[in-house]
This record gives C-alpha cells, structure tokens and sequence, in this order.
C-alpha cells in the first residue's frame, strides 16, 4: 500500500514539472526537451545579437539622397591592402563610409587626364548629386574598376584603363571607340584619405591615366555639373581661388596638382620617363 501511494505522488510531481518519463524499467532521466532551449528563447537569442550589431554599425540612411546616385551604392569595389594587393569587394556604400574608412577599408580607383590637340587639360565639376565631393572641380574623370572579371585584369593595368572607359562614356558621353584603353597612359598610383563630410570619404589607391585627345562630349547631368578645357595658367588661377575658398576643388585633384600634374603636362609627348608602376606615392 506504501509503494502504491509513493507511486502515484511521483507520477503526480512528474506531471506538474512537465517532466515525461522513459517507459523503460529502471529509467529516471528526464527526457531530451530539457537540453536545448525552446524555439522562442533560441529566437530571443538572435534577436539581441542583431540588435547588438546594430548597435556596433548604426544604419546610414540614404533617403535624401539622389536616387541614381544611391542604385550606384551598390556596385561592388576591388578591396586592396597598402600594396594594392586584392583582399576582397564590397559595396561602394561601404568603400564610402567614414566610418569604415577609419578602420583602414581600402579601395582601388582611378584618375583620368584627357588633354585636347591645344595640351588643355579637360575638367568637370562633380553635379549636385554626387555622394561624395558633390560641386567640386576635378580632373577629366575620377572613379573606380569594379569587382568584375574584365576590371579585375591587373596586367598593365588593363582592367582599370578598362573601367577608366567604361566610366568616361558613363560621365562624359565619350563614345568608348574614341577612349579605347590603349590610349591611355597608365603614370603611377598615389595613395590618399579624405573626409567628405561627417558621414562620406574616400580612401584610395588611385592609378593615374594620361591621354592627348580630341573627344566627343555629352555629360550627364546626374553626374556633371559643367565642364571646361583649361590651360595650365587658368588651373594655377583655379587653384589660387580653392585657397581662397572661392571654389572647391576635389582633394584627390589639389594632391596630384600640387605634386606631379605640371611636370607631366609638360611632357605630353615624351611621358614614358614619368612611368612608375612600382611605387605607390603616399599623399
């Protein structure tokens, strides 16, 4: 009678804690449900580690933003290292944040310099839209290779005078039988950060491309405010009044100017002496 009683108030303390027994005589264990967290704590889980990373990396808002502008944020840029050595891609939107920039995310780009029959340099001013530098004057075309098979060819830098095409019928309307890439002359590479406000930058490794050309113009608007062929007394002037804050000039531009751009103007026809594909110029 004892054991009956002691039967029924275990079987009774058992139903209460939920707890189901083995059938098979001589067991005890609880069964496996007690080992695991239940589906909605699993998903509480997950739930804090997202928030957890939100926290770490606030979501940039691009709402006012240019809409063409921003469908460009998601093109994919080659990742480099100091050496230009491909590490990787990600989104331009991420190549672009300062945030990102502060931890050391480095990307490759390029600099085009076309030069009519006169030896005047071509310049654009970057439209009112553009996500970083917008209103600023600069060089002929400023962009970068994406992480695609043809711009990732790094022989000659082929793929970057490839995307240097690509990006000057983009901009600029040149038909790309005029910019073909074996007309460019690929200098060097310069190294350079910049902050474009609180929220946008640049860090790149930029190649430097040289062309002498007669070339068919049809800008963007979206991407080009104005444009003009300058000679190299008017770009001194043009520097002078970005001194003066009288018009912005990109800091990518106002580097290779106060640097290199002359000496190399001067030399249009014999540039070959200026070639240096080993050295990475440290801006």
């Amino acid at each position: 009678m004892v054991r009956a009683v002691w039967a029924v108030l275990r079987m009774v303390s058992c139903q209460g804690a939920a707890v189901v027994k083995s059938n098979v005589p001589g067991t005890s264990r609880a069964a496996a449900p007690w080992t695991r967290p239940p589906p909605a704590s699993r998903a509480l889980s997950s739930e804090a580690r997202r928030l957890q990373s939100a926290v770490r990396m606030p979501e940039i808002t691009t709402d006012h933003l240019d809409e063409k502008q921003v469908q460009l944020l998601a093109e994919m840029c080659i990742l480099i290292d100091e050496n230009d050595q491909k590490v990787g891609a990600d989104t331009k939107k991420n190549c672009h944040l300062n945030s990102n920039i502060d931890k050391g995310l480095l990307h490759r780009a390029f600099s085009v310099f076309i030069f009519n029959s006169e030896e005047k340099l071509l310049l654009q001013q970057r439209s009112d839209a553009k996500i970083t530098f917008p209103g600023c004057f600069t060089n002929t075309c400023c962009s970068h290779p994406l992480h695609t098979d043809s711009e990732l060819e790094e022989k000659d830098a082929i793929g970057v005078r490839r995307a240097a095409q690509r990006r000057l019928e983009a901009e600029l309307g040149i038909p790309v039988e005029q910019v073909t890439p074996d007309e460019m002359t690929y200098l060097t590479r310069i190294h350079y950060k910049a902050q474009s406000d609180g929220v946008w930058g640049e860090h790149e490794i930029d190649y430097i491309l040289f062309m002498q050309k007669d070339v068919e113009l049809s800008p963007d608007p979206n991407e080009i405010k104005s444009h003009c062929y300058v000679s190299k007394e008017e770009l001194k002037e043009m520097l002078e009044k970005a001194k003066r804050k009288e018009l912005e000039i990109t800091p990518w531009f106002s580097l290779i100017a106060e640097t290199f751009l002359f000496k190399w103007w001067d030399n249009l026809h014999n540039l070959k002496q200026f070639m240096d594909h080993d050295s990475i110029h440290r801006m």
